[in-house]
């Protein structure tokens, strides 16, 4: 590399097996190892075949291009800090902010229009349940490796491709996704409003790099869920076969205690099996992860180590519920899990919950991005439903399963770390959905401090692999703040635009409608602070914007919001 010289040396072209696991031993798993290919003779002929073919296909597109009319403008459009104990990163106070007005920003911001009600041109699958992938021999695909642009991947295939269509969803299309454990008379079970809340089914996404906790994180989904029989884990599990525990094995064997959830409850698990230097962070793991999917009526999103409260599962569908906004996203940084859950009762102990509102701008090798940092943590400022928040977080996230359907991780962002949840929360924006605050806690995370420093410190991350990758990162940077708008200085001629019509923004909302709101500017690369104030140290956001609720319940309506935060103590 550097040397013009120098020859290019490609390597052996790599292909993913996918091996059936004996169900009988316990959940049946997809193991995906890299193997050498059988083909590699055949390489250098096909390559020339597909250069021949292009050739032709290019010839035909330029003189076709060369015909058409003038295009219409354009006119469309991290993981953070893991330190999140119950204290509030900033003092409350209950100033009010300022909002900043000129006639060109307001001119900006009334400029939003409406959100249209679009039909979905998406087929939407029939729902099932009780489902898994398993059974699924014929909806499979075969995926490249985002970094190494050589490894075969077979995959399970989307439920669903995105259906807002480019426009607001409405709610007759909402009401089709989503399974219920009884189907109606009919044999239906996507019933929407008419499923009981306990028959409404949960899909739990889980991503997990060489965690030994996995497995007692789905224990505790199940064995703490009060209707268990509704729940369904889908793992991502990236390991070293033959050193890391894997996370469908039961803690102990089967025969000496059937009631653990890895023997009781093993057909609810679907678990992908990837050999860990596979791994190019979370974003492509969860984009895996969302592939396991299965029209679901709700989706969770959780890390690999995490316990859960008891009945969480009850008390996180009335918090959702109480919003009574469909496009609503539970989600936060949680707090630590020491001292937070009754040992005895596998209740919550906290009186506090934690609130999305703080990001700061930061460089590095992959460019200057916005990331989270800690959070403040407090009383719930709005109590008897969960509180509006900008921000969406990808440790913890529970919504209706179109949100899953609607925003699907980006698989062309390897090496992602910061930057993944600023990525798929403007994302959701544009789309429609609303993030809140749960007010209590069902959940509690495993952070390498105090006790758990120890052993939670010897559990490895995928920048193991960074040498391996090494590059790739600052092109998905530029990839995924190009699709946010977030990096107007860059020509989007030099940014990757495969499939953005899937991973891209929505049509409900602008990127440039979020940071204007929320006090970001994009081209300066600076934030107006003390947003906490304005999300929760008064909750004034949620008490103002709450009341533009669609009354449709299709979320917040931003066309008739016109505001702009402004740092309240410039």
């Amino acid at each position: 590399m550097g040397e013009d010289t120098a020859p290019l040396v490609f390597p052996k072209k790599k292909k993913v097996r996918v091996k059936r696991g004996n169900r009988s031993a316990g959940p049946t798993k997809l193991v995906v190892t890299a193997t050498p290919s059988d083909r590699d003779q055949t390489v250098e002929i096909g390559a020339l075949f597909v250069v021949g073919i292009f050739c032709l296909y290019f010839f035909g597109l330029a003189r076709n291009v060369g015909s058409l009319p003038e295009p219409f403008p354009n006119n469309l459009g991290l993981v953070g800090s893991n330190v999140n104990l119950a204290h509030p990163f900033e003092e409350m106070e209950d100033d009010t902010s300022r909002s900043k007005s000129s006639n060109q920003d307001d001119a900006v911001l009334a400029a939003q229009p409406a959100a249209v009600v679009t039909k979905s041109t998406v087929t939407i699958p029939t729902t099932q349940w009780p489902v898994t992938i398993r059974n699924e021999d014929g909806n499979f695909e075969t995926i490249m490796h985002p970094a190494d642009g050589h490894t075969e991947m077979s995959v399970p295939k989307f439920w669903s491709r995105p259906v807002h269509n480019n426009g607001l969803m409405s709610r007759e299309t909402a009401m089709k996704i989503g399974s219920c454990i009884e189907p109606d008379t009919d044999g239906n079970h996507a019933r929407g409003e008419n499923c009981p809340q306990h028959q409404r089914t949960i899909f739990v996404a889980i991503a997990s790099y060489r965690d030994f906790e996995c497995r007692s994180t789905v224990e505790s989904i199940f064995l703490r869920a009060k209707y268990p029989e509704r729940v369904r884990v889908g793992v991502v599990d990236q390991i070293v076969d033959g050193e890391d525990p894997v996370c469908d094995a039961p803690i102990e064997p089967c025969s000496e205690k059937p009631n653990q959830a890895l023997c009781k409850y093993k057909d609810q698990v679907d678990v992908y099996q990837m050999e860990a230097e596979l791994s190019v962070g979370p974003v492509f793991a969860r984009h895996i992860g969302y592939r396991l999917y299965r029209g679901e009526y709700y989706a969770t999103q959780s890390d690999a180590h995490v316990t859960f409260t008891t009945s969480w599962d009850t008390d996180i569908i009335e918090q959702m519920e109480a919003t009574g906004n469909e496009m609503t996203v539970l989600t936060t940084y949680l707090t630590d899990v020491q001292g937070s859950i009754d040992e005895k009762t596998g209740k919550s102990l906290r009186r506090t919950r934690p609130i999305m509102c703080n990001t700061i701008y930061e460089g590095g090798p992959q460019g200057l991005h916005l990331r989270h940092a800690s959070q403040p943590e407090g009383p719930p400022r709005i109590r008897g439903m969960p509180q509006l928040e900008p921000w969406w977080a990808a440790g913890y996230s529970f919504s209706r399963g179109h949100f899953v359907v609607n925003v699907p991780y980006d698989p062309l962002q390897p090496m992602i770390f910061q930057g993944e949840e600023m990525s798929i929360g403007i994302r959701g924006f544009t789309v429609g959905y609303d993030f809140y605050a749960p007010e209590r806690s069902v959940c509690f995370h495993h952070y390498a401090i105090g006790k758990n420093a120890k052993k939670r410190n010897k559990v490895k991350h995928f920048w193991e692999n960074g040498n391996r990758y090494q590059g790739v990162g600052k092109t998905a940077m530029s990839r995924l703040l190009g699709i946010v708008r977030m990096n107007p200085e860059t020509d989007p001629k030099t940014w990757d635009h495969t499939e953005e019509d899937i991973y891209g923004i929505g049509g409900v909302r602008s990127p440039e409608l979020f940071y204007k709101t929320f006090g970001i500017d994009v081209k300066k690369k600076t934030i107006e602070g003390h947003l906490c104030r304005f999300v929760d140290g008064t909750g004034e956001m949620h008490k103002s914007f709450q009341k533009k609720l669609r009354k449709d319940g299709m979320g917040i309506d931003y066309s008739q919001i016109n505001y702009q935060f402004v740092d309240p103590i410039k």
